[in-house]
Parts: C-alpha cells; sequence; structure tokens
C-alpha cells in the first residue's frame, strides 16, 4: 500500500497518511478494546496521566498496548506498517514501544520535541527512527490533532530548529482508520483538544533502527502468556530473541522472513 507519492512525501515533507487500511468495523473495534486497555492499565496500578508530560488528566496515556490485548499485537506487526517500517529503515528495526493517546475535551499539548532527538545525540542526519500512527477516529485541529512541523526532519542539530518552532506547525488530519507515518526526525506535539464533546484517539507504534537503545524498555515488562503468542518475527523485533540488538542481529533478513543461520 505504500505508493510512489507515499514515499516522496515521507523523503521531502517526513510524513505520508495512508488512508482505509482498517474499515470501519475494525477500527470501531480497536478503538473499543483500547477504552478496555486504558481501564486494564489502571486496573494494574499503571496510571493513564503522567504529570509533567501532560498538562492534565483530559489526555489519556496508554503504554504497553502489546500486553493489554492481542489487537495490537497484530497492528504492531500489521503489513502496512511493516512496509513503512522496512522502507524507511532499511529493513533493518526493532519495535521500541506501542502507546496510545486519548485526546479528551480540555485536554492540552505537551513540549515540542524530536523523538530520535530523545534517544539519539545529534547529528540526526538520517530516519534512523519511525512511529507508525493509528488513527481511532476522524482526526483535525480541533480535537487536538498531532502539531507537527512538516520538512522538520531536515534539522540535523538542535541549533536548526527555528525559535518560532510553534507558529510554524500544521494539525495532522486524517480520517479514521488511516495510517499515519511520521519520520522519528520531524518535531511535533499533542494537539490540544478545543471541541466540546469530541475525543480523538491515536495509537503510536515507535520503530527505530536496531543499534538504537529504547528511551523505555517496555518490552522487558512483558508477560510470559504473551511473550507465548509472540510469532519468531515479532519477538526478533521487540528485543526478546538471542542476539536482540547486535550487530549479529541485523543479519535476520526481515523482507524475506529467512533467518541466516551463520550470523557469526
Amino acid at each position: 500500500m505504500l505508493t510512489a507519492a507515499h514515499k516522496s512525501s515521507l523523503e521531502e515533507q517526513g510524513y505520508c497518511v495512508i488512508e482505509d487500511v482498517l474499515d470501519a468495523p475494525k477500527t470501531v473495534e480497536v478503538r473499543h478494546r483500547l477504552v478496555e486497555a486504558a481501564a486494564e492499565s489502571e486496573r494494574r496500578g499503571i496510571p493513564t496521566y503522567m504529570e509533567g508530560l501532560d498538562p492534565n488528566p483530559n489526555n489519556v496515556r496508554v503504554f504497553n498496548l502489546l500486553d493489554l490485548d492481542p489487537v495490537f499485537v497484530e497492528l504492531i506487526s500489521h503489513p502496512v506498517a511493516l512496509e513503512v517500517a522496512c522502507h524507511l529503515l532499511d529493513d533493518d528495526f526493532v519495535i521500541s514501544n506501542f502507546t496510545a493517546n486519548i485526546a479528551k475535551p480540555g485536554s492540552g499539548s505537551m513540549t515540542i520535541h524530536s523523538d530520535l532527538a530523545l534517544v539519539l545525540p545529534e547529528p540526526w542526519h538520517a530516519p534512523w527512527s519511525l512511529n507508525v500512527i493509528w488513527c481511532l477516529d476522524d482526526v483535525r485541529g480541533e480535537n487536538g490533532g498531532t502539531l507537527f512541523m512538516p520538512g522538520s526532519h531536515c534539522f540535523e542539530r538542535r541549533e536548526d530548529v527555528p525559535a518560532d518552532m510553534a507558529d510554524r506547525m500544521i494539525p495532522l488530519e486524517a480520517k479514521a482508520g488511516s495510517v499515519v507515518a511520521m519520520d522519528g526526525r520531524i518535531w511535533h506535539t499533542s494537539g490540544a483538544n478545543r471541541t466540546q464533546d469530541e475525543e480523538r484517539a491515536l495509537l503510536f507504534g515507535y520503530y527505530s533502527r536496531s543499534f538504537i537503545r529504547p528511551q523505555w524498555n517496555f518490552n522487558v515488562g512483558l508477560s510470559e502468556e504473551t511473550k507465548a503468542t509472540l510469532s519468531p518475527d515479532l519477538t526478533e523485533w521487540l528485543g526478546l530473541g538471542v542476539v536482540a540488538n547486535t550487530n549479529a542481529g541485523q543479519q535476520v533478513q526481515l523482507k524475506g522472513r529467512d533467518k541466516v543461520t551463520n550470523l557469526f
């Protein structure tokens, strides 16, 4: 589903929108299961509001989705997500995390940031990480669409970031069921939900080159029950295999799914 136009947009603007990846019934189902996952996270003692990350509790965060419902295991290894990851990250990637954000009316924006800048020192001269964003609602500026600056993936150092960055940002706009692929170097922030009665739910799958250490090691907390359901490929992508993110791990041929036996 990754067309020449998508690839061009990724290269030139740092993002692309892939429409109709999920049909309407599946989108509704996943959204319902996300709400249940948020409740389960709270039941496990993992809060859905992080003071210091968001200005108020109207921005609901759900972490480690893979351990909360099998549907998220399905989505993180969806063929469209893998196609984008293989294209942008040269078939050499690991899955850093899979989280969600539900912006309720009155939610505010977090700090402007680049995801790659959080885990890798400058200069940032290559697309070494990727956000695959699943839109579970129609997304636009009024209901909290992610604010970002197209083309900011070309900034290699913090000194390249303009002082008026906030004024140059535009809201992400996409229909429910769409996937937005966003270069990890793009500077962005969560949008404020200014509506009276709309929620905006997004899932964020974060993929990075295999040599980059995740900001948080969510995958170490996966239950044994969840690990038992993972395919061999997904086990490797989550850093749970015997070679993890060593150079040997890069010998795994992801695109063909054929494992190289002579790793060393």
